[in-house]
């Protein structure tokens, strides 16, 4: 009797091990899982964020017509042109989507971590303290200019450690660390709102468009160092993206593969909170984004891995379509972030009341990496 392995070199196990939505590819005595389904999403959602770069462009309050726009854009029109598209607009668009990527992955870290889709910066602290910090550069200043967006970081910082300490650790699952972070939000929103009230007019109202979330006047000079953060920050996402697929399930699995968890969830924590930190030092604390890009990206990725990829896509898409939106819907242009505020509010109750609200749609179910066929 011969044995044709032509067909499939895999055993049996080794073909019910592989997930559904992956491609088992081999060279000599190595072998690379690839996910089929997550790479075809992560180029629709590539495709979909350069349309929305191109829309954007024309989008404008100003009543330059499509033509003049897409001249300055090509460099084929007036000086006026040239300067408003280049200078004014794409790099703005720019900005927002790599800050819309930043929150995409940290609201996907926060939640993968706390198995809780609600578990958002934006929830836990971490914006608030990220806008606390920002809001005190101001203080006693005459300008209507906001401070440096390198505090961000430093105040969302400040923000968790507090969070950490007053829940006395991480926690098991995160759901500690989620409640007390609420309360500390709270505290720390209160106390902002309290300066704010306390300064002149021009400073407050400054301070205030920034505090909704707006993208006004950025351009390339904090477009650079967001860029550097993200090249450095997106990588270890992916990587510690690569750990949370084994934290998911109990403790004792993932300590049985050799992972440390207090220190997993501890540099996880620190990469969340470092591009918040950095996505609110720049853009402000929009709204939602943190919260719709994982959920939507776990959707359209499948259940079997944690998002980074898809939720930093998404986030940028959020970003840019809303700035977009809010330029050309009213005379008067919209910030970014009382757009996805708008926006955002029917999503957040679709995710309360759709199944399995207490944890990420991804990790709802065993993935099949996970399950063997039972051999009779």
């Amino acid at each position: 009797m011969t044995t044709d392995l032509t067909r499939d070199p895999a055993p049996a196990s080794a073909r019910d091990c592989t997930p559904a939505d992956s491609l088992v590819l081999r060279t000599g005595t190595l072998s690379w899982l690839f996910p089929r389904r997550t790479a075809l999403v992560v180029l629709g959602l590539t495709a979909v964020a350069a349309v929305v770069v191109v829309l954007a462009s024309f989008a404008s309050s100003t009543g330059m017509s499509p033509g003049d726009t897409l001249a300055g854009l090509l460099g084929t029109g007036t000086r006026g042109q040239v300067l408003l598209v280049r200078e004014f607009r794409l790099p703005r668009i720019l900005v927002g989507l790599m800050v819309g990527a930043a929150l995409g992955v940290s609201g996907c870290l926060t939640q993968t971590l706390a198995g809780n889709r609600l578990a958002t910066p934006d929830v836990i602290g971490v914006n608030e303290g990220a806008s606390a910090a920002v809001v005190a550069s101001v203080v006693g200043s005459s300008t209507a200019m906001v401070g440096e967006w390198w505090l961000g970081p430093l105040g969302a910082a400040a923000a968790a450690v507090l969070v950490v300490l007053a829940a006395g650790g991480t926690g098991t699952r995160g759901y500690r660390v989620l409640v007390v972070g609420i309360g500390v939000s709270t505290v720390i929103g209160a106390v902002t709102d309290l300066v704010m009230s306390r300064q002149n007019q021009n400073t407050a109202g400054g301070v205030f468009l920034w505090s909704v979330g707006s993208l006004n006047g950025r351009d390339f000079s904090v477009g650079a160092p967001l860029l550097a953060c993200l090249t450095v920050l997106i990588p270890l996402a992916l990587i510690a993206g690569r750990r949370l697929d084994v934290m998911r399930f109990d403790d004792d699995m993932a300590a049985s593969l050799g992972l440390n968890i207090p220190l997993m969830r501890g540099l996880t924590l620190a990469l969340a909170v470092a591009l918040a930190g950095v996505a609110v030092g720049i853009g402000g604390p929009i709204a939602f984004v943190a919260l719709a890009a994982p959920v939507v990206a776990g959707r359209l990725c499948g259940p079997t891995r944690v998002p980074v990829i898809g939720s930093a896509l998404t986030g940028a898409i959020l970003i840019g379509a809303a700035d977009a939106l809010g330029r050309i819907v009213a005379p008067v242009e919209i910030p970014v972030g009382v757009v996805t505020s708008v926006l955002g509010g029917p999503f957040l109750l679709w995710v309360l009341f759709s199944d399995g609200a207490e944890r990420p749609r991804y990790s709802q179910r065993r993935p099949a990496l996970f399950r063997r066929k039972r051999e009779v």
